[in-house]
């Protein structure tokens, strides 16, 4: 039997291309390198190209910020009602939830309970962006109120990492009631003495940003992160100017006094173990 002739081109052998395996690379937003998503994750989801801080899940930020095991999640299984009964097209909001839940490993957009951060403890919320954008709904606010109520109660520093697109549309009222319900929450915190230090990531933004994320004694931004109510495109409509470069940047929050501080995250938790320690002087 005769043998199957190989292809050739040139003289060259024409072998069959190896295909790269799904998932080792990944693009930077920031200054678009290829990078390899191991390494990547090894520096904390951050550049190292161009230092952008890529957006992170929970337990993610969590593993960055608190001691090793010292985490311990507190209403964990509160999960959305549907008030409105609400739907969009063909999916309904219970629909969206099971997505989301399955998509973050999360039943909220917001998680909390007690930690350590250089052994120093600390009520710790972090919010979920992978669960409908980190938005706001009722358990949100019904979470960051009990974690306000836990740190009166324990006499510990509020650490709260917020990453939000706004207020949960689904909810309507509902949610833009949790604006009122969280600041006044925090109203009793600082009447109680108590230390609230917020990290703004990106993004923050829209009824998030309008109430507790912007209310804290230490405001710190992750570099570039996107801060602001509306959107830069929605204002520069709206109000029919060209906004200046860099608008509602973490940088340029900083430059006109509206956040505190900027940290790398390889810095965060020595940045706040240090606020916690003068504040608490």
């Amino acid at each position: 039997m005769a043998k199957k002739a190989k292809s050739k081109w040139n003289g060259f052998s024409l072998k069959p291309r190896r295909e790269m395996p799904a998932g080792l690379w990944m693009r930077c937003p920031g200054c678009e390198h290829m990078l390899y998503k191991s390494t990547v994750e090894k520096n904390l989801n951050v550049c190292p190209e161009c230092n952008h801080h890529f957006r992170i899940e929970a337990k993610t930020r969590i593993s960055y910020l608190a001691d090793e095991s010292s985490f311990q999640q507190i209403f964990e299984d509160m999960t959305s009602d549907d008030p409105l009964n609400f739907k969009f097209r063909e999916t309904t909001y219970k629909q969206r939830i099971k997505e989301d839940e399955k998509k973050s490993s999360a039943k909220e957009a917001m998680l909390i309970g007690k930690a350590f951060i250089k052994g120093r403890g600390v009520v710790l919320a972090v919010m979920e962006p992978n669960f409908l954008m980190g938005s706001m709904g009722s358990v949100v606010g019904e979470k960051f109120c009990a974690a306000v109520d836990l740190a009166i109660q324990e006499k510990l520093p509020l650490v709260v990492v917020s990453c939000s697109g706004g207020a949960r549309m689904h909810e309507g009222v509902v949610s833009l009631g949790q604006m009122a319900k969280t600041s006044a929450a925090l109203a009793k915190l600082d009447e109680a003495g108590g230390l609230y230090i917020c990290v703004l990531t990106d993004p923050t933004t829209g009824g998030v940003t309008a109430s507790f994320a912007m209310l804290g004694d230490c405001l710190i931004a992750e570099p570039g992160a996107l801060i602001g109510f509306a959107g830069p495109r929605t204002i520069a409509e709206t109000i029919k100017v060209e906004l200046p470069e860099g608008f509602q940047t973490a940088e340029f929050m900083l430059e006109h006094g509206f956040v505190d501080m900027i940290v790398h995250r390889k810095d965060l938790r020595s940045e706040i173990a240090r606020l916690i320690d003068y504040c608490q002087k």
